[in-house]
């Protein structure tokens, strides 16, 4: 299956994993996480299928997750709103995210990058 890399380019860890890819000559399809954030259902599918808890999803350091509180509802919030969450705004995603349909993942470790891509 294709590899899809959501990303956002003006991110410095973004290009990096892009600029990564392109050396190993990884195939993928980029598209921009803010302008066509993955849905609730396509989220749901990569949490499940990554075992990697729903709370790395989220880019902490972002100033939408600080406006919304998020460090205290993440806490409370059920799976379900949590991934709603997710899914109505691109910028609380870590990322990049990347899959293929069956491994996930989330932000930029070159370790990870070769292991899960190569």
């Amino acid at each position: 299956m294709a590899k899809t890399f959501y990303w956002y380019p003006k991110c410095g860890t973004c290009r990096n994993a892009k600029k990564w890819l392109d050396q190993h000559e990884v195939d993928y399809n980029a598209i921009h996480i803010v302008e066509t954030p993955p849905s609730q259902s396509q989220l749901k599918e990569m949490l499940d299928k990554s075992g990697i808890d729903i709370k790395k999803f989220f880019n902490t350091s972002c100033q939408k997750y600080r406006e919304l509180g998020m460090k205290d509802k993440i806490k409370t919030a059920s799976e379900s709103e949590l991934l709603e969450l997710l899914a109505s705004d691109g910028m609380l995603i870590k990322r990049p995210l990347m899959t293929d349909g069956e491994k996930v993942t989330v932000g930029f470790k070159e370790e990870e990058f070769k292991n899960a891509w190569l």
